[in-house]
């Protein structure tokens, strides 16, 4: 079970993992010694999946988003293994989310602008049949957050 020394240590970590242990362990009341501890301890626990670099998506030339939304025309396990394979085939597809209600699923899809989402859309439809595909443009990026930790269980401090 997580401390709130552990949930601590996750907050600083999905906030900025390049963190020095010294920086955290300032926060956490904790040697760096016993951060990394913890930290190899949360991450072969499996709390930690993995560190990436958030990459400044503007600067790359790719600050357009499209969110698009699926219906399947067909709910068969063909279908949808057929769908997985085509959406992961797409590298601007970059992320995808199955979904209860009238919607099937929701796509993330990064690009250099809205006129390349034709190219999107024209792959995704020459590889599965669909019912309907409804795309909706970013305007702004408003909020980018990390997990809520304080809706998760802990045990007292250790």
């Amino acid at each position: 079970m997580l401390t709130q020394r552990d949930l601590a240590i996750l907050d600083v970590l999905q906030k900025d993992s390049d963190t020095s242990l010294s920086k955290i362990g300032e926060k956490v009341h904790l040697s760096p010694s016993a951060c990394s501890r913890r930290i190899a301890n949360l991450r072969d626990e499996g709390y930690i999946r993995r560190n990436v670099a958030v990459l400044d998506r503007d600067r790359l030339g790719l600050g357009t988003t499209v969110f698009v939304t699926v219906s399947a025309r067909i709910h068969s396990a063909e279908w949808t293994a057929n769908f997985r394979r085509a959406v992961e085939a797409i590298p601007e597809i970059v992320e995808v989310y199955r979904l209860t209600g009238s919607v099937d699923y929701l796509l993330k899809i990064v690009l250099p602008s809205v006129n390349d989402y034709d190219k999107v859309y024209n792959a995704i439809v020459a590889r599965v049949e669909m019912n309907v595909v409804h795309a909706s443009i970013v305007m702004e990026d408003i909020k980018h957050a990390g997990l809520p930790l304080s809706f998760v269980p802990h045990a007292s401090s250790r």
